[in-house]
Formats: structure tokens, sequence, C-alpha cells
């Protein structure tokens, strides 16, 4: 497998997913200061020109929430997804898209300081319904599915400690006491060095 990869993107993300696989992989990383992005060579494996991504043989996928996804079911025997046809599954797979799908474009437009003129009209709608969504989506005590670490708290709480590090928006006791527990897992701490440094001096 090879997965291409910058420090500094949400390739963040899925470095982290394959650190907590421990899995064999080759890391390529894509220099956005000289354009490598944008080449033809890798634009051909991602036309948006975007990390990350992973190639394992001939399948080609990309954005965040899939490949934690496809990696989760790739090795079942890592426990980093709950089991095909459980009824866990669905909690799992809300978690792992509505973060992507609906808090991220939230939450970066208001950072941006845009209001959607109709937010019933969006896919994510208004912000104080993503804000209260993200309030009751966050577990009092363990993990975003109870006991079982997986790939949702890998997406769903790592967006949520990218928000927190950059005052995204304002953080309850039970969001930070989760992210906290996110940041305490040696796989985060050997990938997110710069986020680290960010939350540790107050940022």
């Amino acid at each position: 497998m090879k997965h291409y990869f910058n420090p500094m993107s949400r390739a963040v993300t899925t470095d982290w997913m394959l650190k907590e696989l421990d899995v064999p992989h080759e890391q390529i990383i894509i220099d956005f200061s000289t354009g490598e992005n944008n080449s033809p060579e890798y634009r051909k494996i991602n036309p948006m020109g975007k990390v990350p991504a992973l190639v394992d043989g001939e399948i080609v996928v990309t954005e965040v929430a899939a490949i934690c996804a496809y990696l989760a079911d790739k090795f079942p025997e890592k426990q980093l997804a709950p089991e095909a046809g459980s009824i866990a599954r669905g909690a799992y797979y809300r978690y792992l898209f509505i973060t992507g799908n609906t808090i991220e474009p939230a939450l970066s437009l208001a950072a941006a300081g845009f209001e959607h003129p109709q937010p019933s009209s969006a896919g994510w709608g208004h912000l104080s319904h993503v804000l209260e969504t993200i309030e009751t989506m966050t577990p009092d005590v363990g993990w975003a599915l109870g006991e079982q670490f997986t790939a949702a708290d890998i997406v769903f709480g790592g967006l949520l400690d990218f928000a927190m590090a950059f005052n995204l928006f304002e953080v309850s006791p039970k969001v930070a006491d989760y992210v906290e527990r996110i940041r305490e897992r040696p796989a985060y701490r050997e990938t997110h060095g710069a986020f680290i440094n960010t939350a540790e001096s107050g940022a």
C-alpha cells in the first residue's frame, strides 16, 4: 500500500489510522511548496490534487473517512470497526460520514466569517444544530461506540481535535475530555506533533 501524505494536511488523520493499525505501507510525502500535488503524475491518482490518497494495488481511495473505513475493513483483526452486519455499524457509519459531510463544512464556513443565506437548504444546516449534534454525539466516557476504540474516533475525534486546537468553536468540558482521551493514544502522539505543540501552547 502507498499512502500519499503531507504532515500539514488532513492526511495526518489517515497517518494516525495507519499507525493504529500498525500495518506495512509506503509513506509518500507530497510537497505542496513545489506544487507536487498538482503534478500530472499525482493528478492521475487524485484529480482533486488533494491528500490523503491511498493506493492498494489497483485500488485508489481518497477522502479521509473513506480511507479509514477501507483500512478498518481490510484489517478486521485489528478491531477498528464493528463487525460487518452488526447493529453497531449504523452508528459507526454515522460518525464517519457526518464529520466531513456536515460538521467540517459548517465549522469552516463559520471560521471564514460567512453564514449561509439559507441554512435549511445546505447539507449541514444551521450552525447551532451542528454544535448541538457535536455535543450529543460526543461520548461522556470511553469512545464513540462505547468501550471499543474505532475508526469513528479517528475521524470524528480527529476533527474535534483540530477544531479545538484552532478554536473553531466553543468547546464544552465533555468535548474537551474526549479530545484529551484521544490525545493520550500513543499512535496519536506519534503522528500529531504539530497539533500537540499547538494545543500545549494554548492556541
